[in-house]
């Protein structure tokens, strides 16, 4: 099981990236329109960069729904393949097969 504290602080991220998500857009979209004066996308940049940093997307970590484990995470099934395997000697994922030989 993964640390309470990192587990919680990644869903504080995740509560944070949704709340900002909206400005950081349209703050986005500023910057990167060329057609824009260079001082009206410096101010956008400025405006962007004084957003916190963890309301940005790229800072949450995918982490098992079972356990909390940061890595060797499967996307589709959002499990770590410790739980997965746990769970599929269970028989707790329908359609898995596990094989032993």
């Amino acid at each position: 099981m993964a640390k309470t504290s990192s587990v919680e602080k990644n869903n504080r991220r995740r509560k944070l990236a949704d709340q900002y998500a909206a400005k950081r857009k349209a703050l986005k979209d500023i910057v990167m329109d060329q057609s824009k004066p260079m001082e009206e996308r410096f101010r956008a940049q400025l405006k962007l960069s004084a957003l916190p940093r963890n309301s940005a997307k790229i800072r949450i970590r995918n982490r098992c729904e079972v356990t909390g484990r940061p890595r060797a995470y499967y996307r589709k099934l959002k499990v770590s393949r410790i739980a997965l395997r746990d769970l599929g000697n269970n028989g707790q994922i329908p359609g898995l097969v596990k094989s032993s030989w």
